[in-house]
């Protein structure tokens, strides 16, 4: 006999759906071990500090405010020293305005070139440097200034000073160069590591000192020895260029009056005998009297003829009448942020010419702004350099404009941050080419008529 087959169950009904209940999310609950109050912060400001894009945003960022705002402080500076020159209260602003608007572009063409096209202006910069600052000391052509023959007459109004231009051409210059011999491996021996960059540095200097302007010699001085901190120039090397240098200063001071002069106004708080700290002294004053939050933007009482320069080298003092304390720290905040996404951006690069011309630039802006405000302070001598992007004056903000465009191209090309930054575009602008965009219109399929 054959066994019958097991008759099958009947299916269960199914059972009735039941809602599901959607809790909107909340926050992590802390998990042991976890990081929590101020540590926790801490870890969360690190976190953001490391992320890709972060001396991107520092330098665009901070070079955009610091810019703005001068152009603020160097409207409500210069006002009365136009009133007083017969001029309408706006025109320095305007001038400066019409520098920031070419400098913008400038800014944004440095951006948009690739490291090649930077180092192949490298040669035609430092030529085009050199043949102005040579046209300065022809009579005729170049223009003292304050006792500095440093300038060009282009026609009215307008004036160039080209040695603002050789920071910039010295940049890079001695990036391109230097790049080029570690390419070759040749820093290694002394003689690569000084010439040519040695000689032409001190070409620049020379022709600066002729007309008498060292604010600007110290300046390029600084770049010269970032470069070769870069470059990694032995200890005994680099002190004996510093050393070299020092006596060089030294001399170029001490047979100068004016200079000594300036040297002696370090942290005076009297004009003293022929009133020849009165600038320094006067700074101080408008820095005590601001307070913390200032006596208000356009109620500066130095700028009133107690205070000389005051929209160009000695606006950070009006800064700190006008909006006191808070006013200052924010600039100098400013230039630390600017100062550490340049520094960070020539650390994590893998290209020589990067690192040399990021540090280069770093180089130029920090030390510049040490100088301009250590002299405001009365902690340095007085040496008639404008505060980058701040003071008054198109030929110092041109290519300086043009050099934080350089830093914002550098911090874009890193791996990581053009990873982040192809993530942060729209879908379809991410896809290959040739890939077929799927969309929601409907295929119909087209009449001859040309009707659907």
């Amino acid at each position: 006999m054959t066994a019958r087959p097991a008759k099958e169950a009947p299916p269960s009904p199914p059972r009735p759906l039941r809602p599901v209940r959607r809790t909107p999310p909340g926050p992590r609950m802390p998990r042991p071990g976890d990081p929590t109050g101020p540590r926790r912060l801490y870890h969360r400001a690190k976190r953001a500090w490391d992320r890709p894009l972060t001396a991107y945003y520092l330098v665009l960022g901070g070079s955009l405010l610091i810019m703005v705002l001068g152009l603020v402080m160097v409207y409500s500076a210069s006002q009365i020293k136009a009133l007083q020159s017969g001029l309408s209260p706006t025109y320095f602003f305007r001038k400066q305005l019409l520098a920031a608007a070419l400098g913008g572009g400038l800014m944004v063409l440095a951006t948009k070139l690739p490291v090649r096209a930077h180092r192949a202006l490298a040669y035609p910069l430092i030529a085009g440097s050199v043949f102005l600052m040579c046209l300065v000391q022809v009579p005729g052509i170049g223009v003292a200034v304050n006792g500095n023959q440093n300038w060009i007459s282009l026609g009215g109004p307008f004036q160039l000073q080209p040695s603002e231009f050789g920071k910039l051409a010295l940049v890079l210059w001695g990036a391109d160069l230097l790049a080029r011999k570690q390419e070759r491996r040749l820093l290694t021996q002394w003689k690569h590591l000084l010439v040519p960059l040695i000689p032409a540095a001190f070409l620049l200097l020379g022709l600066i000192m002729l007309g008498g302007d060292m604010g600007t010699a110290i300046i390029l001085t600084a770049i010269l020895f970032g470069l070769l901190w870069l470059a990694g120039a032995p200890t005994r090397l680099f002190v004996g260029v510093l050393a070299a240098a020092g006596v060089i200063g030294a001399l170029l001071i001490k047979t100068s009056a004016n200079r000594m002069s300036r040297l002696a106004c370090i942290g005076a708080t009297d004009p003293g005998p022929g009133d020849q700290c009165w600038q320094a002294v006067h700074g101080i004053y408008a820095l005590a009297s601001g307070g913390f939050f200032g006596s208000g933007l356009g109620a500066s009482m130095e700028k009133w003829g107690e205070l000389p320069e005051p929209h160009t080298d000695f606006i950070f003092a009006i800064t700190g009448e006008e909006l006191g304390l808070a006013g200052t720290l924010s600039v100098l905040a400013l230039f630390a942020a600017l100062g550490y996404a340049g520094i960070r951006v020539a650390g994590r690069t893998e290209d020589p010419f990067v690192r040399y011309a990021a540090g280069g630039v770093t180089t130029w802006i920090t030390a510049q702004a040490v100088v301009n405000i250590g002299a405001v302070l009365g902690l340095l001598p007085i040496a008639g350099v404008p505060l980058p992007l701040f003071s008054y004056g198109g030929s110092a903000l041109l290519p300086t404009m043009f050099a934080v465009g350089l830093l914002i191209a550098f911090a874009r090309d890193e791996p990581a941050a053009r990873a982040a930054l192809a993530m942060r575009q729209p879908v379809f602008a991410r896809m290959p080419a040739g890939v077929r965009r799927k969309t929601m219109r409907r295929r119909v399929k087209k009449l001859p008529s040309g009707e659907r």
